[in-house]
């Protein structure tokens, strides 16, 4: 009796944990169902995927989507609109909106907010504070919750925990893997006048790599302390990196591809858009990542996606603020970067996939295995496109990658057996569900 499915995806190169070849894959009730040769099988839809990779659904585990309370710039809709165009199926959104995720409620109306208006799937993470250290036991294990997510240094938003002590005891109440925005405060406020008005290249002058190292020292010392699990954002300096190689007992890190693409030495042709927290560095600091992601310390790619108008990040530094769009953008970027030979498609997938599975215990996502979720990310290596501002779904409108050249586009984006987006385009309505976690 020949199997039938709900969508066959056929002859595309399959890349899964068991290496990488030409399979068809069967999808039954948005799960996975069979992988091989299903040249027999009956299916409702078959999507002919030949020269063609298909790769497990990439996972941005840092996003910035600003709903509630800066939808100017961004919201649920538009940021995921921009992820799924990209090829990304499942995004973790950060707590610095406004109101900030700090309760149960205001998680709540952050997965309300999401249903029926998302297209990928997702999760919130929820901000440590001060104030709901005593609740934050609680709030990692609520549905939709990606984690706590803390601020050792002053970013977008009023969320800020800068002392060992308020770190301590969220550590110590906490069982889930943290993330940190890792910026030592008081050496940010000490070198505050050092900021130069209107260039914006003394930026990474002001917020210095040891800004950076100190606070990640703190960080592992205190993880240590507590027994805790910690997971350092947005790494910008190879002092880190070579910190990080001799803490991985209590400490992952993210690296993104803004930190390694872009250097200081694009301050002069990008100006305030090149502006981010941390900063982008001098291009000695970018090598040093790229080592960091050669040789296995750095455990997952994330966008950093923070946008803001571009009428807000022309005004004169440093009254501009610092983010960049960069969800829709991260596998055309980092896929250039596997055809220039940087790194191999494997571990572009481990990075986006099985990386974030691993480390925030995802159920069901971030390898091509029977009974997982049915997300796939469907890229063709060969092709050549130019990134236009135009091309950009989010509300700002624009990327620092504005002409830039790739090779390696994303073709398809499919969600729990659902066809999102092909070829650019919207395909099915907006149905995103939260993550599940173990």
């Amino acid at each position: 009796m020949a199997q039938t499915f709900d969508l066959v995806l056929a002859n595309g190169t399959v890349v899964n944990q068991d290496g990488t070849g030409v399979r068809d894959i069967g999808v039954l009730d948005g799960r996975i169902a069979a992988i091989g040769s299903l040249a027999a099988a009956s299916a409702a839809e078959r999507i002919d995927c030949a020269g063609l990779h298909v790769l497990p659904g990439v996972i941005d585990s840092q996003v910035h989507f600003r709903e509630p309370g800066l939808v100017h710039k961004e919201d649920l809709e538009t940021g995921s609109r921009g992820a799924v165009l990209g090829g990304v199926t499942c995004v973790f959104e950060m707590p610095n909106t406004s109101p900030p995720t700090t309760s149960a409620e205001a998680l709540a109306d952050k997965l309300a907010r999401a249903k029926g208006r998302m297209h990928c799937d997702f999760a919130f993470w929820v901000g440590g504070t001060h104030d709901n250290v005593a609740e934050l036991a609680e709030l990692e294990r609520l549905p939709g919750a990606a984690g706590v997510k803390v601020f050792m240094g002053s970013s977008t938003g009023s969320l800020l925990v800068p002392d060992d002590e308020g770190v301590l005891a969220i550590l110590k109440r906490i069982r889930r893997r943290a993330a940190f925005h890792s910026e030592d405060e008081a050496r940010l406020y000490e070198r505050k006048p050092l900021r130069v008005g209107g260039d914006v290249s003394s930026h990474p002058v002001w917020r210095d790599e040891t800004a950076a190292l100190k606070s990640t020292e703190r960080l592992v010392r205190l993880a240590r302390e507590a027994r805790a699990q910690v997971h350092v954002l947005h790494v910008s300096t190879r002092e880190e990196i070579e910190f990080l190689a001799r803490a991985k007992d209590v400490a992952s890190c993210e690296a993104t591809p803004h930190h390694l693409t872009l250097s200081g030495d694009d301050y002069a042709r990008l100006g305030t858009r090149l502006q981010m927290n941390p900063p982008v560095r001098g291009p000695e600091h970018r090598e040093g990542i790229w080592r960091g992601v050669q040789n296995g310390v750095v455990d997952v790619l994330g966008s950093d996606h923070a946008p803001h108008l571009l009428e807000e990040k022309q005004k004169p530094y440093p009254e501009s603020p610092s983010g960049m769009t960069g969800v829709q953008t991260l596998v055309p970027v980092m896929l250039t970067h596997v055809n220039a030979g940087r790194l191999t498609l494997q571990r572009f997938v481990d990075l986006t996939s099985a990386g974030p599975q691993r480390l925030f215990g995802v159920v069901g996502k971030g390898r091509i295995a029977a009974g997982y979720d049915a997300d796939f990310t469907i890229v063709d290596l060969k092709r050549t496109e130019t990134i236009r501002d135009s091309w950009i779904a989010s509300r700002a409108g624009w990327t620092p990658y504005d002409g830039k050249t790739v090779t390696g586009w994303p073709i398809g984006t499919i969600v729990r057996g659902r066809r999102v987006m092909w070829e650019g385009e919207l395909v099915t309505r907006a149905a995103g569900e939260a993550a599940r976690f173990g």
